[in-house]
């Protein structure tokens, strides 16, 4: 029998995770969010300090719920909102560009 994480090492989409710890979902959130749910889960499961000392059983209902809630971020916000990706960490996505930079850029006409 193997453990909770060899099962997890197996599962890289979002519907296997969701599936495999028997979480609800709809597919059109998923398609939208996958990698936001993922990363999410991922933050949710760093922050906890206790998942080692817990036995399997126990594991996969904290894991279960840790994942209902990332994906639940996700039901009431958006992935701009919820910044879980750098790009929308710094400065609400929007980079700014000088003229001057873009000037060094183009080809010099002689």
């Amino acid at each position: 029998m193997s453990t909770l994480t060899e099962r997890l090492s197996n599962l890289s989409a979002a519907e296997e995770f969701l599936d495999f710890f028997a979480v609800p979902y709809q597919q059109a959130i998923v398609n939208v969010n996958r990698l936001h749910i993922l990363k999410r889960f991922y933050q949710y499961l760093r922050q906890e300090k206790t998942l080692a000392a817990s036995d399997e059983t126990e594991l996969y209902k904290r894991y279960q719920g840790l994942l209902a809630r990332a994906y639940d971020d996700f039901v009431r916000s958006t992935p701009a909102e919820e910044k879980v990706f750098k790009v929308f960490q710094e400065a609400g996505g929007a980079r700014g560009v000088s003229l001057d930079s873009l000037r060094t850029t183009l080809p010099s006409s002689q």
